[in-house]
Formats: C-alpha cells, structure tokens, sequence
C-alpha cells in the first residue's frame, strides 16, 4: 500500500490516499525514511541476504541448502548465531527456499530366492565404530534416453559413502565390484552389511564374497522399503541436490557428476546428525 501511495503522491494529496488505503499518514512517513535511511536492522538483513546468496552460489552447494543448512554455514564460516527464523524470513523474500526431494516409488515384486538373511540390522541405524554397520543398494540414473545404475555403499557410523560404482548393467558384478572396492584398506572384520532382497544380493557368489571376509549379510524384509532408509535417503539427497539439475547428455557426464557429488558429500557437506561436522570431520575427530 505504501508504494502505491508513493507513486501517486504527485497525482493525489497523499492524506486522501492514506485514507483510502486504511493506513495512517504517520505510518506512510516512516515508511519513506526508511527508504531513504534504512534502519541498523535494514542493513544487518541486507549483509544476510548478500552472504547468504554467497552461500547458495558456490559451485559446489549450487542452491541446495535450506535455511537450517545455511544458519550452520554462517556459523562455521563467520561464527555468527543466526535465528533460523530470521534466515527462514529473509530466505522466502529472496524467493530461495529448500528443495522437496522426489518420492521414489519403487516396485517389490517376487523374486526367486537363492541364499536369503535375517534382518540383523532391525532398523538399528546408529554404530559405535566406523565399520561396523553397512547399508547398500542400487538407485538407476535416467538422462537423455539412456539409463546407468548406481550402486553405493554407506557406513552408519558417520554416514560416508565408503564404496560405490556406476555401471551400464543392474547385475551382479555391479554389486561384487561395489563391495570390493569399499572392503579395499577397510578392517571389516564381523562388518554387518544390509541390502534389500534384490536378485544381486541374494545371489551365492555374492555371499560367497562376504563369508571370505567375515562380513554378516542382513537383509531387509520383503516389500519394506523403511529397512534400507538411510541409502534411500541418501539417494534422494543426491538426485535432489544433483542429478535432477542439470541436462545430462553423456554417461561420462553422470559419472563425473556422481564422483563431484560423492566427494562433496563426504567432505563438504555438513550434517546435523554428525553435531554439523561432514562424514570425514566426525570420523577424523573420532580417531
């Protein structure tokens, strides 16, 4: 109503417009100074608005942090304490606000089952030590009529995705060369590793794999998407923050967009769960 008023000020009295408007002529008179002399408040939210674009810029972050993300950001790069709600408002004005991961929808039909484990894991998904829980599935990546499928690993201890790998066929060596490379230089020693019942992980070779190195398959319960929670999760942070930006036309697009994602998840990006440290700080302040 304000900037109406202004802008018809040299048209009609303004004590006549403020009337119309049902808004007082002190209010309207405030409002103008504060165009002409913005208050200390003024100023503060301008310098969080211009550090906060700062932070949705950077080529790594790319837009991807919600308000609660960014308050921790201003604490970790400027020590400051910023309400979240302030953030939040300032956000909405600036017309940025956290992206909705997709709901992925996923069929579970029958499968012909070979070698089938427990639910060891039970929803468990908190460890004492690095190595010592594992969550594992494959998620597929569709861009310009192709598909690719990404396998990856994921430790609960500080949520690092310790193996992963993209391949052009959802079989089992995907999963085999998977698992080999997140064992690599990894004590894994009585290692509990959850996966759902696909037909990769219930396969004989692949538990042969698991037995060499004293590694305890769990599985989750048919049909039940909830067992495996924490590599959904996951999955949904990457298409969301990532693969769902951009125009892929490649698969050597995709990969080097995965193994860019993958590095700034582990070293980068911070986590509320993890006392806002990144996967590799709670693991190197643990050690």
């Amino acid at each position: 109503m304000f900037t109406i008023i202004h802008e018809l000020r040299t048209q009609f009295p303004v004590v006549l417009l403020c009337e119309i408007a049902g808004v007082s002529t002190a209010g309207y008179y405030k409002w103008v100074k504060r165009q002409t002399e913005p208050s200390k408040k003024q100023l503060e939210d301008q310098w969080i608005m211009d550090k906060i674009m700062e932070c949705e810029t950077d080529k790594e972050i790319n837009w991807s942090y919600g308000y609660l993300r960014v308050k921790t950001w201003f604490q970790r790069e400027y020590n400051i304490n910023i309400n979240h709600k302030r953030i939040y408002r300032l956000m909405k004005k600036m017309g940025i606000q956290a992206k909705i991961r997709r709901k992925k929808w996923k069929y579970f039909g029958r499968k012909e089952a070979y070698v089938v484990s427990k639910n060891h894991l039970n929803r468990e998904f908190t460890a004492e030590r690095p190595n010592q829980k594992w969550v594992t599935d494959i998620t597929y990546l569709i861009f310009h009529g192709q598909r690719l499928y990404l396998s990856a690993i994921l430790d609960l201890y500080n949520n690092e995705i310790v193996g992963y790998e993209i391949s052009e066929r959802n079989d089992l060596s995907l999963v085999i060369n998977t698992v080999k490379k997140a064992i690599k230089k990894r004590d894994v020693n009585g290692l509990v590793l959850h996966s759902d019942q696909g037909y990769q992980y219930i396969s004989q070779k692949y538990h042969q794999l698991l037995q060499e190195y004293n590694i305890k398959a769990s599985m989750s319960r048919k049909g039940n998407c909830f067992d495996n929670a924490c590599i959904e999760s996951f999955f949904s942070h990457f298409k969301t923050e990532c693969f769902y930006r951009y125009r892929f036309q490649t698969p050597m697009e995709v990969r080097k967009a995965v193994e860019r994602y993958i590095t700034f998840y582990n070293h980068k990006r911070f986590q509320k769960k993890l006392n806002n440290l990144t996967p590799i700080e709670f693991r190197g302040k643990a050690a």
